[in-house]
C-alpha cells in the first residue's frame, strides 16, 4: 500500500460523493443493459438504513462504499475505487470498514451483487472470504434478464471475525 488511507462516514452527499458515484455509474454503464443496473440512486444512499463511507488517500477522496442494513442481513452498496489508485489497499480498507459496520449493527451475514465484468471486484470479494450464493432479496424476484450478468456473494460475519 502507498500513502495513508482514511475512511469516514458521510451523512449527506457532497461534491466528492457525487463525483465518485458519477464515476461509478459511468463505469457500470459500459457493457450492461439498463435493466441490469442495480445501484442505489444518490438519494437512496443517504436514506435510513444505509451507512455510507468515503475513503481518502493522503487526504484526497478516492473511493466509497455503503452498507444497507436490511431484515436479516446487510448488503454492500455502491462500492467503488478510482482506477488510478487501485492496487493500493483502498478497496480492502473500504470493504473491511463495511464489514465492521455491518457487524457492529448486529448483522451476521453480509451480501452483495456485482457484475460479471467487474473482475477486480470479484477477486477482491473472493479473497475477502465471500462465497457465491443465489440471488437474494429483491434480486430474487427480478426477471432472469435483469440479473443475467449479476453475481451474488455472501459472507458470514461471526463474532470471531471482529477486530
Amino acid at each position: 500500500m502507498i500513502g495513508n488511507v482514511s475512511i469516514a462516514r458521510v451523512e449527506t452527499p457532497d461534491d466528492d460523493v457525487r463525483a465518485l458515484i458519477d464515476e461509478l455509474d459511468r463505469a457500470l454503464t459500459e457493457g450492461y443493459e439498463p435493466e441490469q443496473h442495480h445501484g442505489l440512486a444518490l438519494e437512496a444512499i443517504f436514506a435510513t438504513g444505509v451507512r455510507f463511507f468515503v475513503a481518502s488517500l493522503d487526504g484526497a477522496p478516492v473511493g466509497c462504499g455503503g452498507v444497507a442494513l436490511l431484515d436479516g442481513y446487510a448488503e454492500v452498496k455502491r462500492m467503488y475505487v478510482r482506477e488510478r489508485v487501485r492496487g493500493r489497499g483502498v478497496a480492502r480498507a473500504v470493504l473491511a470498514r463495511l464489514e465492521a459496520e455491518a457487524r457492529s449493527c448486529g448483522a451476521r451475514i453480509l451480501r452483495l451483487e456485482t457484475g460479471d465484468r467487474q473482475h477486480a471486484a470479484i477477486r477482491l470479494y473472493e479473497r475477502a472470504g465471500f462465497a457465491r450464493c443465489p440471488a437474494f432479496g429483491p434480486y430474487a424476484a427480478m426477471p432472469p434478464r435483469a440479473i443475467a450478468t449479476s453475481i451474488f456473494y455472501e459472507k458470514r460475519l461471526d463474532v470471531a471475525d471482529g477486530p
